[in-house]
């Protein structure tokens, strides 16, 4: 296709540019499996993750746009894994981190930088009293069930076995489909429990009463939590005596500017920010009550906790764009303008997936501010095949989106050139549907990221 000509439903994308080939972005990831196992430092960034032949490689980024080595030019959500809230090189940010970086990166000492930075984050949080900082989601959220179990002196985690992350450590991924090389016993210490299920939880604890540390769990995926689960989770904790930490790595920044413990007005022991709160630049954080902080301190005569040391924990760039990005947040009410953009979304959506007959196999679910679709079959099941033709035919169509979640820089004209596209995509969706997905498809359908095997 081509501007002026039509996306399959009679309408035309104005200033649109199909992707004409993947020749390069295939021959870069080919190369890539060579030397990277997977093909990429990330498993949700695979080529196992796009329909087969259609997985860009990424050149460059600006605002909500990326540019791949083919030269074909995507609007991209879910941008750096829901990282990027505000967008690529967003220019006030870049600014910041090469001011930073003129003055040094890492020190021997701790920089005047570090104390600026955790002080912006603590006035936002006021459940919180002290910070760490570190680089991954994956280290801090480990690092609080460290401390849960030293502050405890118990041994078992309990983790919401509903939602789909917490960790790259073995505490977690034991849990996972993806569970070789960690031994049983490791395995055996993590428990799951059901979101949104208070009996289970209580029955839980009742089942292994003084031994759990901590619970971890977000407050809320793409399902929303019913009116009184996280105040009894939060009791239960108490109640038992484990330590409550809350995951607060994608919806901090996104459902509220302090977290979405604000929105629900629950207070855990602690928590542990990430993604939006660097818009793209590697920064994460363990929050939390000063008592349970401090064991990992100097001023206590107790054990000590090894909680947080890392190289580039601190290192400056990484806290000046965060500072940024909180003065922007602060300043221009970007939480309110994500919700906006997605709700615009979302009306688009509902309107052309019911003038194509689809909308009870291809909805969008979560809040507008953290948009996720789901496909479904003819028989209303789950499908990843149709999650490949949508992908598929919404790539064709210069939409590079694995979820729909998002940033500052989605404005009114991008998305509704992302409506344009996926009204074309559930055009051939709805033919999926009559006539069998298989005779759409390219290639073969996209995978899970948590599987037992390739």
């Amino acid at each position: 296709m081509r501007p002026g000509t039509t996306n399959g439903g009679g309408r035309p994308v104005a200033g649109y540019h199909a992707p004409v080939n993947f020749e390069r972005s295939n021959a870069i990831a080919a190369r890539l499996h060579e030397v990277v196992p997977g093909g990429a430092h990330t498993y949700a960034k695979g080529d196992d993750q796009y329909p087969e032949g259609m997985a860009p490689v990424i050149e460059r980024g600006d605002g909500c746009r990326v540019w791949d080595v083919d030269g074909n030019v995507f609007i991209e959500y879910g941008m750096g894994l829901r990282a990027v809230t505000l967008g690529h090189a967003y220019p006030p940010v870049v600014a910041a981190v090469e001011r930073a970086m003129r003055r040094g990166l890492n020190f021997v000492r701790p920089a005047a930088l570090e104390l600026a930075a955790a002080d912006a984050l603590l006035d936002l949080l006021p459940n919180a009293q002290m910070v760490k900082f570190a680089k991954n989601g994956s280290d801090v959220t480990t690092a609080a069930v460290k401390l849960a179990r030293a502050a405890t002196g118990r041994d078992l985690v309990a983790a919401c076995g509903d939602q789909p992350f917490f960790s790259t450590d073995d505490w977690f991924i034991g849990l996972t489909p993806m569970a070789a090389g960690i031994p049983q016993a490791v395995r055996d210490l993590t428990l799951r429990f059901p979101y949104n299920d208070v009996p289970a939880l209580e029955a839980l604890f009742a089942a292994h009463r003084g031994s759990i540390a901590c619970l971890v769990m977000e407050a809320a995926t793409s399902v929303e939590p019913q009116p009184g689960y996280l105040e009894a989770v939060q009791a239960l904790c108490r109640r038992e005596g484990a330590i409550f930490i809350l995951d607060e790595i994608i919806t901090g920044f996104r459902w509220h500017l302090s977290g979405a413990q604000a929105v629900y007005g629950v207070q855990p022991d602690l928590a542990t920010f990430g993604k939006a709160l660097g818009n793209g630049y590697s920064i994460a954080a363990l929050v939390g009550r000063r008592e349970l902080m401090e064991l990992g301190g100097l001023h206590h005569p107790g054990e000590r906790v090894f909680l947080l040391s890392t190289t580039f924990g601190a290192e400056s760039t990484s806290l000046a764009a965060a500072l940024e990005v909180m003065r922007i947040y602060r300043e221009e009410g970007v939480i309110e303008r994500l919700y906006q953009a997605g709700e615009r979304l979302q009306v688009g959506v509902a309107e052309v997936a019911g003038a194509r007959g689809v909308a009870d196999h291809f909805q969008l679910r979560g809040r507008s501010c953290n948009l996720v679709f789901a496909t479904l079959d003819a028989d209303g099941a789950p499908s990843q095949a149709f999650r490949t033709l949508f992908l598929q035919e919404l790539i064709s169509r210069g939409v590079l989106g694995p979820s729909f979640v998002v940033s500052l820089s989605h404005g009114p004209a991008e998305i509704d050139q992302t409506v344009e596209a996926i009204d074309g995509a559930l055009a051939v969706y709805a033919r999926g549907l009559s006539d069998g997905v298989e005779r759409h498809l390219r290639g073969r359908p996209v995978q899970p990221v948590m599987r037992a095997r390739n």
